[in-house]
Formats: C-alpha cells, structure tokens, sequence
C-alpha cells in the first residue's frame, strides 16, 4: 500500500537451511507469492535465509524499518525442530503480537491436518509492518495464508492510519 490504494506491497522471507543452501526448491514461497499475486498484491522482495536468527532477524528489520513493506510474509521454521526458530526472531521483533491471526490460522487448518496442533507460527507488528509466519509446507502456506488472505489489506489499512478500526462492509 505504501503509495498503491487497496494493493498491500509484500516481501517473503523463507527459512531453511536447505533452500538457501540451493538444496530445495522454495515451493512454499511460490506458493506465496501465487497466492498474493491472485489477490493484486505486489512483491516488492524475496529471500532464502539459512535458519540463523541473526541473519533472519536482519533482513526482517531491513524490510520493515524501510518503509516500504507493508507486510512480510514468512515461510519455514515454526516447527519443533532445534532449526525451527521464526516464532522466536519474529517475537524478538515485534512491537505487539494479533493472536486472532494465528489461531484463525491453527484453527481452519485442525479441520484439515492435525499436525496443525504443532504450529508455533506467530503474527505481529512491527512499525507499520505485518509480520506474518506460515509453514514451511506448500500446502501448509496454501491453508493458513487463505484464512488471513481476506483479512489482510484491512489490516494493513488499519496499521497505516488509512482507516479506522471499523469493520470494513
């Protein structure tokens, strides 16, 4: 939205050691960035990051700090392994967490996996900057990012100042 109407400018930051290593392909942040792009959303950056917090933390603070991301969008490391450390770089970040995104998240998609249970994703502000963790899955990152997609320019707009708290009708 940073200087576009209803259209939010978005980034994608995938975590994983292997797809930065250009052991894996980023299916997931295709998946994204498909997903967003069907929406009239505008990528602004995208990135594969090894799961390091300070190098994740970095290009997460570059991005917002900006002023020219309206939302990040990340994907990979909200799971339970030792490398699963977004939620943790995300909190260490933000400035206040919206608990109702990740649960609708967690929520929606425990009809459709219980490995759902497992998400540790979180979403939270920083500046005028929505931070959003998905999974790491294709298929993951299809189920939850559907369920804030509806939500998300509203969010933004109401971040930013270009709206007031008012359910849009």
């Amino acid at each position: 939205m940073k200087g576009d109407g209803a259209i939010v400018a978005y980034a994608v930051l995938t975590s994983s050691d292997k797809g930065s290593a250009g052991k894996r392909i980023d299916t997931s942040g295709d998946a994204v960035v498909e997903m967003m792009q069907d929406a009239g959303h505008t990528l602004v950056a995208r990135i594969i990051l090894p799961d390091e917090f300070n190098e994740l933390s970095k290009q997460i603070i570059a991005w917002s700090d900006a002023g020219k991301t309206d939302a990040i969008l990340t994907t990979g490391g909200t799971g339970l392994s030792s490398r699963d450390i977004m939620p943790e770089v995300t909190k260490s970040l933000i400035t206040f967490d919206i608990p109702g995104m990740a649960e609708a998240m967690r929520s929606e998609s425990l009809n459709l996996t219980k490995m759902s249970m497992i998400s540790r994703a979180v979403v939270g502000v920083r500046g005028t900057t929505l931070i959003i963790n998905l999974p790491g899955s294709t298929a993951g990152v299809s189920d939850n990012l559907e369920v804030v997609l509806p939500v998300l320019t509203h969010a933004v707009e109401v971040l930013q100042g270009r709206q007031r708290g008012s359910h849009p009708t």
